[in-house]
């Protein structure tokens, strides 16, 4: 039995929204009464991952993309050891003093919130730099590996998933929102992450969408999500590994550790 994708599936509970929106606000205020020597609760952040693309769950992680001012890069680059790791230890020591009881921890290249009604949030503290072609480029800590800095374009991606989402009527993010449904219910001991899904969809689709009000489609139901399939199936011919980019940003996205449950997700939604 086939387990096809639905318009307008995924739904998040006003009250999960209302949680998010004022621990986002508390959050903020803390990295910018702590760095920017403000009270302000949106200047310096931005809602990233699946939130800021538009393809979150009720279940998904809340990741937030918080803005440090360029002496701080400075400060940390130049220490000896591992300055990345440094700069996540101060992130995370800000956010103690408004969520003393949380369990709050540095880990690689965040700092993960986990709150008791079960609801998690990564803080990724970043270096906001500009380029014509780019636009505006982030550099964040990695504190893997001895520390290093790496980047992202995280508006590049949520501006290219909106403007696809709009040209297929809404059938990217409710084909996204669906495969994190199938994964959370039915795989949820592997490893699927937000960004593989995103870019695997945005993808694969094609010029796929969802018709308007009067429109007559000739295909048969399931045909979408059989091109889905095969799509997957064509890129991982002769056993290569499966190479996708992250939308607008064109960077390159890992999926080693996501593959098994994506093949698992798409044949368990084609029957």
């Amino acid at each position: 039995m086939s387990y096809l994708v639905i318009k307008h599936g995924e739904v998040i509970s006003q009250d999960i929204i209302s949680t998010v929106e004022l621990r986002y606000k508390v959050v903020t205020r803390a990295i910018n009464r702590e760095f920017w020597n403000s009270q302000s609760v949106t200047d310096h952040s931005l809602l990233v991952g699946s939130y800021g693309r538009g393809t979150a769950i009720d279940t998904s992680d809340i990741d937030v993309l918080v803005e440090l001012p360029k002496s701080e890069y400075e400060r940390y680059d130049s220490m000896k050891g591992n300055g990345q790791s440094r700069l996540l230890q101060a992130v995370r020591n800000a956010i103690l003093t408004t969520y003393p009881r949380s369990d709050i921890r540095a880990d690689g290249q965040v700092v993960k919130i986990a709150f008791t009604d079960g609801i998690s949030f990564e803080i990724l503290p970043a270096f906001r730099n500009y380029n014509y072609l780019d636009g505006y480029i982030y550099t964040y800590p990695d504190s893997n590996m001895g520390g290093n800095w790496r980047s992202t374009n995280p508006i590049a991606e949520q501006k290219a998933m909106k403007e696809k989402n709009f040209s297929s009527n809404g059938l990217l993010f409710d084909t996204c929102k669906h495969f994190r449904r199938v994964r959370d219910d039915r795989f949820s001991s592997y490893h699927l992450s937000g960004i593989v899904i995103d870019s695997f969809v945005y993808a694969a689709m094609g010029n796929w969408k969802w018709l308007k009000n009067g429109e007559v489609s000739s295909a048969f139901a399931g045909e979408y999500e059989n091109v889905l399939a095969n799509y997957l199936k064509q890129k991982l011919l002769f056993g290569l590994p499966l190479k996708l980019y992250a939308p607008g940003s064109n960077q390159v996205v890992d999926t080693e550790s996501s593959i098994e449950c994506l093949i698992k997700v798409i044949n368990y939604i084609v029957g």
